[in-house]
Formats: structure tokens, sequence, C-alpha cells
């Protein structure tokens, strides 16, 4: 993952321009986003302006990008894109969420599967047995406040990966999850990647 963007411009949906941040703007007028973040473009157009976490922080961000790049090794490229799409999907994080279903087409990926990995229990025939245990690892350490990592979910996850693929997806689960905090907490804005 590469985080490139820190601003985030909100606007009024009445100018023809998406609410890029809903969750400061709420019901509000561009105005009144203005004045509760207190900065304001050239345009009028009020900001969002979050810090940008790979140049505040350079070394924790290469430790992220190798953590990162250590988790994936020798993991079907397939399965990392489902377990990168799906702790996005629960986490809320459109940043990266745009990023991976992205990616995961240019790797080949068929709508089909994208369309699904939400609702891969409602439609487990679109995923092997393998992917359908790594997705529900991935909910399952993702949401780990719920309820913990059940033994049963962790059974079938053992039942299909050998130790080293089991850590390596246990790993990459975690780095997906920092991956989406990063994202979420300076404001990233989907569709602003440029890998």
């Amino acid at each position: 993952m590469c985080m490139t963007t820190n601003t985030t411009n909100t606007t009024n949906s009445t100018n023809g321009t998406d609410s890029t941040n809903a969750r400061t703007a709420g019901t509000a007028g561009t105005a009144g986003v203005a004045e509760a973040v207190g900065v304001a473009g050239a345009s009028g157009v009020a900001e969002n302006v979050r810090l940008d976490f790979a140049k505040s922080a350079p070394k924790v961000f290469r430790a992220l990008i190798g953590f990162d790049a250590a988790a994936r090794e020798g993991l079907d490229p397939a399965l990392v894109e489902l377990i990168q799409i799906r702790a996005s999907h629960l986490n809320h994080c459109a940043y990266c969420l745009h990023m991976h279903t992205n990616d995961a087409r240019k790797a080949g990926e068929s709508e089909d599967r994208l369309h699904m990995v939400a609702v891969w229990r409602e439609a487990p025939h679109f995923f092997s047995g393998r992917e359908r245990a790594a997705l529900a690892l991935t909910e399952a350490v993702t949401l780990v406040a719920a309820g913990g990592v059940p033994d049963d979910v962790y059974a079938e996850a053992a039942a299909h990966f050998d130790d080293r693929e089991l850590a390596q997806t246990l790993a990459l689960i975690f780095a997906i999850n920092t991956w989406n905090r990063v994202a979420l907490s300076t404001a990233k804005r989907a569709g602003t990647d440029q890998r």
C-alpha cells in the first residue's frame, strides 16, 4: 500500500461534486464545515488537512512497508487481495478498498468474485475452502474485540494452511488492518493512490 495524499476536500453536493468527507460534513453545508475545520482553500471550499504519515514518520512508514512485503511472501496473490478487500470492507476503509479491488482486477480477479467478497458466506461456491477459511480468519482478527478469534475459525484456517502459511496469513491480516487505520486516521481519499 502506498499512501500519497494528505488533503481531503469537502464540497457541498449542490455544486456538482460529491461530499468526500461525510463524517466531517454531516448535514452542514460547505460554510459550516469551513468554520468547523477552520481552514478554507482559495476556492472557498473547506479542506480537512491531516498529516502525511509517510513524511511525518518515515521510519515507521518504511517499517510498515517492509512488514507488509514480508507478510505477503509466499502467499497466493489472489488470496492476498481477497483478505485485504474483506478487512477494508469491515473497517469501512474506502481508500484501501478502492486500491485493492483495482489491484485484484489488474491481477485478473473476476468482477463476480469481487462483488461477492462482502457476502462470501451467502455465496460460498465463488470461493475455495482455503479462501473461505482465510476470509473467516480475516473477519475474526479484524473484529477481534467482538469475540476474539474463535477456536473453530482458527482450526479451519489451520486445516487449510501449514504453520508458515498460517503465520503469513495472520501477518497479512495484521498489516491490512494497520494500513486501514493509517488511511482512516489521516483521512485518505479513495482513488488518490498513485502507485
